[in-house]
């Protein structure tokens, strides 16, 4: 189903650019910047098993991606320029904003020499717990449990399955089978449980997993000294906030800033939604995110920037540079406005 989705993704995209449709809707949707979303940053790899490869870029499609900014005179901001230009209302140049989620090593050794050629800025969103290498990346660790068997037996709900997993194409399945049992988990709690379980069984060490990937805070220190990178929040846990109370979910915003805040000694006022959907941050998020005193919030919902977003700092949303789709070409196409548009009914605008 996921390839399904994927297939009919890139078609579209592909669609757009050799119908050449996009350069007649970029002055409709192109809007007045766009928050470019990243995670992982690194060279390609040549596993035939990578479930996770919508959340990596090669240090060569982002350079791409700058390059094409550049050449089209779109300038390259943090996100507190982009938040003073919305609240402003200044809209004589296009502007381009690039985030990375969750704080892996890899930003720091393949994508930061990158920005430094064009002299980007970029906010990178740190879970917390992530930083103190006793995070969970279970979607990572679920990678990393298929990928090391050829058959996973697991109990969901009151059925014992044995799930395939001899080639590619069965892993992919099997990832897909339980990626999406555990995002539908009611409780964190339960998601833990299980994924904790999975990693005993098959003999993966998430901690280690955790401290491999991600940078530790005596990095995150020296990574947020160079003036090119701000350091935002992305929760403790990197847990889905709309399941949370209303307590539990304010307490993840304020801890884990307020963690990056001692550890940095300068203010934390930029936050990105863990998972960022329409499932994990809505209404009441927003507000919370607004009353924490974050100047803005970033969601993963796709679309451009337009003087309306100005009203709506702690719902932004982003243009995802997706991994499944790295393609030179597309590059135009995501910056009309295009893609997202097309992905949002082409509604210009949807703040809620």
């Amino acid at each position: 189903m996921k390839q399904l989705r994927n297939n009919v993704i890139r078609a579209g995209l592909g669609a757009l650019y050799f119908s050449g449709a996009h350069h007649l809707l970029r002055p409709l949707l192109s809007g007045v910047g766009a928050i470019f979303m990243l995670h992982r940053v690194r060279p390609a790899r040549e596993d035939a098993f990578q479930p996770n490869r919508h959340l990596e870029v090669t240090p060569d499609f982002l350079r791409a991606t700058l390059n094409h900014l550049r050449s089209r005179e779109i300038d390259i901001v943090g996100m507190d320029e982009l938040h003073e230009r919305l609240v402003q209302g200044r809209f004589d140049r296009r502007f381009a904003a690039f985030t990375l989620d969750d704080g892996y090593r890899d930003n720091r050794d393949h994508a930061l020499p990158v920005l430094r050629e064009f002299d980007a800025p970029a906010t990178v969103y740190i879970a917390s717990d992530f930083a103190e290498g006793t995070g969970r990346l279970w979607w990572a660790a679920l990678e990393a449990v298929i990928a090391r068997t050829e058959q996973i037996e697991i109990q969901i709900g009151n059925s014992a399955l044995r799930l395939d997993a001899t080639t590619p194409g069965a892993k992919q399945a099997a990832f897909d089978r339980l990626h999406d049992w555990l995002r539908a988990l009611p409780g964190e709690h339960d998601l833990k449980r299980e994924i904790e379980a999975l990693c005993v069984k098959y003999g993966v060490d998430m901690a280690a997993l955790c401290r491999g990937l991600c940078l530790s805070w005596d990095e995150v220190k020296r990574f947020a000294a160079d003036p090119l990178v701000t350091i935002g929040a992305h929760t403790i846990s990197h847990c889905n906030l709309a399941r949370q109370s209303e307590q539990a979910a304010a307490e993840e915003m304020a801890v884990s800033r307020a963690r990056i805040e001692h550890a940095l000694e300068r203010p934390v006022l930029h936050f990105a939604y863990p998972y960022g959907d329409r499932d994990s941050a809505g209404i009441r998020e927003f507000a919370l995110a607004a009353s924490a005193g974050f100047k803005t919030a970033v969601t993963t919902r796709p679309g451009m920037l337009f003087a309306e977003n100005a009203g709506h700092m702690t719902a932004l949303p982003r243009v995802s540079l997706n991994g499944n789709y790295q393609d030179t070409r597309i590059l135009p196409v995501l910056t009309s406005g295009a893609a997202t548009a097309m992905w949002n009914g082409f509604r210009r605008f949807a703040a809620a």
